[in-house]
């Protein structure tokens, strides 16, 4: 029997996980090349060039540690923190989103919070493999500081946080659920992949993340992903979140993109199909990943926001640093 067979999500002829829906994620050699191309041809961003602001959360009035916060530390690397219960989404610190220190997507702000400096984390989830949201050194770093943190992830990247140093990991599949502090702990499908090299393409699965506290109040994680009927899914099954974190960036060019990264306009559409009560717009502005400018997708947010009707202050885009008092 081949690994995680027993997994609806495991495909043991190609043995590999995908997606129901049969999204389509193999890029080809001319896909790859045409988006090189396109970067060796883009203008220049003068945010690339220049960086974009960072707020240092180390230097703001702390928060209260029983209320209901986040803070953007940068990309999909969020604290979200609820009567007194803190969680970590996608830790990002390294300097490159890369298995390589001297080159790959270099970082155009630094991380609000270092592994150093972060305050108390109670748990790590990593939504997939993908390099700008799986950082091993950077998650060796904290596993010697705080290697107590419990940690959920999909199924086949347990080895990968244990390598680092954690020792309370915990795999789940789509729709299965755990229990850390009190939280219930909820994977669920979104349109993505994973990999870490050439030659292990969707041998670990994606996933996004529904927690609810003891009180009842939910926070969604959606990792990485493409627009789809997860969504709606998701919601019927588990009720609306009062608080999502969604993807607003990295969809340019948007024919390559689009199978595995939404746009702002569709992000506005997931947190409609979600019913969430408050969001806010993650992967974005850290790493230069795709063609759109750095600084494009908050401007697109507030005009999808504002064609939809919905105000501005449910669905925010932070500065890098920036806490939001929920």
């Amino acid at each position: 029997m081949k690994p995680y067979a027993d997994s609806p999500q495991y495909d043991e002829s190609r043995n590999r996980f995908e997606h129901p829906a049969g999204y389509r994620n193999d890029k080809g050699l001319f896909d790859v090349l045409g988006l090189a191309g396109a970067f060796l041809a883009r203008e220049d961003d003068p945010a690339e060039k220049n960086g974009m602001p960072l707020i240092d959360p180390t230097q703001t009035p702390a928060a209260d540690v029983n209320g209901r916060d986040v803070t953007w530390i940068g990309h999909a690397s969020l604290l979200f923190r609820h009567n007194g219960v803190s969680v970590l989404t996608d830790p990002v610190f390294s300097d490159r989103a890369s298995p390589f220190s001297f080159s790959g997507p270099k970082r155009v702000v630094p991380p609000a919070y270092t592994a150093e400096t972060l305050p108390k984390v109670d748990i790590l989830i990593v939504s997939h493999a993908h390099y700008d949201h799986l950082d091993l050194p950077g998650l060796k770093r904290l596993a010697a500081l705080q290697p107590d943190i419990r940690v959920v992830v999909p199924l086949g990247l347990a080895r990968y946080l244990r390598r680092a140093g954690f020792a309370d990991v915990t795999e789940i599949d789509w729709w299965q659920d755990t229990e850390r502090d009190g939280t219930t702990i909820t994977a669920t499908p979104v349109r993505h992949w994973a990999s870490r090299s050439p030659f292990d393409r969707n041998k670990t699965l994606w996933a996004g993340f529904m927690f609810r506290f003891e009180d009842g109040y939910q926070f969604y994680f959606s990792g990485d992903t493409g627009y789809s009927a997860d969504f709606t899914e998701t919601q019927r099954r588990l009720g609306a979140p009062d608080f999502a974190a969604i993807p607003i960036g990295a969809y340019k060019p948007r024919e390559f993109m689009r199978e595995s990264h939404c746009n702002p306009e569709e992000a506005v559409q997931i947190f409609r199909d979600l019913g969430a009560g408050q969001a806010i717009g993650v992967h974005w502005g850290t790493f230069k990943l795709t063609l759109e400018p750095l600084a494009e997708p908050p401007q697109r947010l507030r005009a999808a926001l504002e064609a939809a009707e919905i105000p501005a202050d449910r669905f925010r885009a932070l500065t890098h640093g920036e806490r939001w008092d929920l």
